[in-house]
């Protein structure tokens, strides 16, 4: 069938057959269709999971607009076929599709993916497969997509080393379009693949893993990771945009036909971290901290809103509530839009510096849930983790919640981290008693009729870059146990709920998250199996999993519960993002004495980021 045909053939049989067919029709409001007459390169944008997870994603949002504003970039997205859908194009032989043209994926320059979580690592090699294309970058031709990736998850790309032409180390918006022009260059000349890679390895945060050489130690550990040509460099150090102030931000995003995860607008306030917990990569990784103004985030609202038709604003945000002209943000986006209905989301607010006089103003156009995150159930594993909050700020902030009418909490705390006791895992459930036990002190005319406590327990995964990538990770039994414990402790109370993380996943996370190149063929092994959708409980094959590791002769535990010597070589050692092994080092020995450390914006702790830049980043 020619391309008009397929086009029929899917819209009007195809996607009559599948669920939610709204995840690939495609032309929502603000979608970007053009011409392909002066096109000069086609980027396929691919989320490795679902459309609706996909669709929530800000990155990708940014990153969409940012290269369809350039005349002769056309990009599309791109999004992992339901398990439905798939069968029904296997069986079609209908190749994967971009959402915007309909063209196949293969016929495209680039196919782009962002790495969120390491558990769609196999929908990639199913998107490459649907597509019509090679797996190992080794085996693509002449004429095929580049393969790209970036996100939190490409700084150890290791994984993937043999699936992905080249990595994207860092912030974007710049990166990418020196790629682009270098591209255009190349392409002009009808240089080699080879070649394309070479000029690309040039530029600052970009990873070719196919020009660096891994040795092993006899204990299997990495003796070293060093470039075979001269000119690539030793370490690829992430790009950064120094000022966030007036740096791309789109006029309009896309309104999906269909409810997505996060359906609304989403501020961007500020990027980075400077609390410094021990178990959060991103609090590491997005360093240093950037704000937008006021005034630019008001403008932005202003045309996202009128460009979309949403009625709820979200600022986002590794730590909203420290945001240094929050309340200012707030009473302006509230007063601005509050006769107009617009509703505002609050998310990522921490416990020590939660505002009453916030809420309030919040709440003046809907009342939504409270979300917090304690993780930990007692003081002295908050302090090994540095989480710098007590019991006392948890109480005093739900109580304040309460007496202002709010009846939905939700507590968000980690199991099986590093030094856990059952005493630790205990606290939790104290924790939320006393949360409940805060409502009931409400006098009943001033609080909500009906309380729903929710507590949250992920599983600890150790991650790069991060001053607990040397702990190993709890054993999925002991982590059994101890959700088994707590819901015990929490059941009897109805007015609370309780979830957790299915161990065996976070097991497979915590081997990709530390893993080297070797765990890639087992990668591969596991989707040929059928392996796909590991983030989604219903799909996730446990026993395929473990098969494959053990017909590729790996062994997984070497990755998950093995503790790291200091002095080891990581995985991603040549990768540099900033925070110095030295500081790494430093906080874990930290953690261990339960010390804490102090916020950085009151006073710089060392942790190396100033060093990334001339004249320093940190502001």
């Amino acid at each position: 069938m020619n391309n008009d045909k397929i086009k029929d053939f899917i819209y009007e049989d195809l996607l009559a057959r599948v669920e939610k067919p709204g995840r690939y029709v495609g032309n929502e409001w603000n979608s970007v269709h053009k011409s392909l007459e002066g096109i000069n390169i086609r980027f396929a944008f691919c989320f490795p999971d679902v459309y609706e997870v996909g669709m929530s994603h800000l990155g990708m949002k940014i990153l969409y607009h940012m290269l369809n504003d350039e005349k002769d970039i056309y990009c599309e997205r791109v999004f992992a076929p339901w398990p439905d859908m798939e069968k029904e194009m296997r069986e079609n032989n209908v190749s994967l599709f971009a959402l915007e043209s309909m063209d196949y994926v293969k016929d495209f320059d680039f196919i782009g993916f962002t790495l969120q979580y390491e558990m769609s690592y196999t929908n990639i090699l199913n998107i490459l497969d649907l597509a019509g294309l090679p797996v190992k970058s080794a085996d693509r031709k002449e004429g095929q997509p580049f393969v790209i990736a970036g996100g939190p998850c490409a700084y150890n790309p290791e994984p993937l080393a043999e699936v992905v032409d080249l990595f994207a180390m860092g912030e974007g918006e710049e990166l990418l379009m020196e790629i682009m022009e270098v591209y255009r260059d190349w392409k002009s000349n009808g240089k080699s693949r080879e070649e394309f890679l070479r000029a690309a390895a040039a530029i600052r945060g970009v990873y070719v893993p196919s020009f660096y050489n891994v040795e092993y130690n006899e204990d299997n550990t990495i003796k070293q990771v060093s470039p075979i040509y001269e000119d690539v460099p030793k370490k690829v150090r992430k790009r950064v945009i120094k000022n966030l102030q007036n740096s791309y931000f789109p006029d309009k995003i896309i309104v999906p036909y269909i409810d997505i995860v996060h359906d609304r607008v989403m501020l961007e306030i500020f990027r980075g971290c400077t609390r410094g917990c021990r178990f959060c990569q991103a609090g590491m990784i997005y360093r240093p901290v950037r704000e937008r103004t006021v005034e630019e985030l008001v403008e932005i609202a202003d045309r996202l809103l009128e460009s979309s038709g949403y009625e709820e604003i979200s600022l986002s945000s590794l730590s909203t509530s420290d945001y240094s002209r929050l309340h200012e943000l707030v009473g302006q986006l509230m007063s601005k839009y509050q006769s107009k209905r617009v509703a505002m989301s609050l998310p990522s607010l921490r416990i020590d510096s939660f505002s009453l006089q916030l809420i309030e103003e919040v709440q003046k156009v809907r009342k939504s849930g409270l979300t917090f995150a304690p993780e930990a159930g007692t003081q002295r594993l908050r302090d090994v983790i540095n989480k710098g909050v007590d019991e006392e700020d948890l109480i005093k902030s739900v109580g304040a919640a309460f007496e202002t009418g709010y009846s939905n909490v939700k507590l968000y705390f980690m199991i099986g981290l590093p030094t856990e006791t059952m005493e630790d895992v205990e606290g939790i459930a104290d924790l939320a008693h006393m949360v409940l036990d805060r409502y009931y002190e409400v006098p009943k005319d001033k609080r909500a009729r009906n309380v729903s406590i929710s507590v949250s327990a992920s599983s600890f995964v150790p991650k790069p870059f991060t001053p607990f990538q040397w702990e190993p990770q709890d054993r999925t039994d002991s982590l059994i146990e101890k959700q088994k414990h707590l819901r015990a402790a929490l059941k009897k109370n109805r007015q609370i709920s309780f979830s957790w993380h299915e161990p065996f996943v976070s097991y497979l996370e915590a081997i990709f998250a530390r893993g080297d190149r070797r765990i890639g063929q087992v990668l591969i092994k596991a989707w040929e199996k059928g392996c796909k959708f590991d983030g989604w409980d219903e799909f996730f094959k446990y026993d395929a999993w473990m098969e494959a590791f053990k017909e590729c002769g790996v062994d997984p535990e070497f990755y998950a519960y093995r503790k790291r010597e200091l002095e080891e070589v990581m995985p991603w050692d040549h990768i540099d993002v900033g925070v110095t092994k030295k500081y790494l080092r430093s906080e874990y020995k930290k953690a261990q004495k339960a010390e804490l450390t102090r916020d950085c914006r009151s006073v710089c702790t060392g942790c190396g980021i100033n060093l990334l830049e001339e004249g320093g980043v940190c502001k």
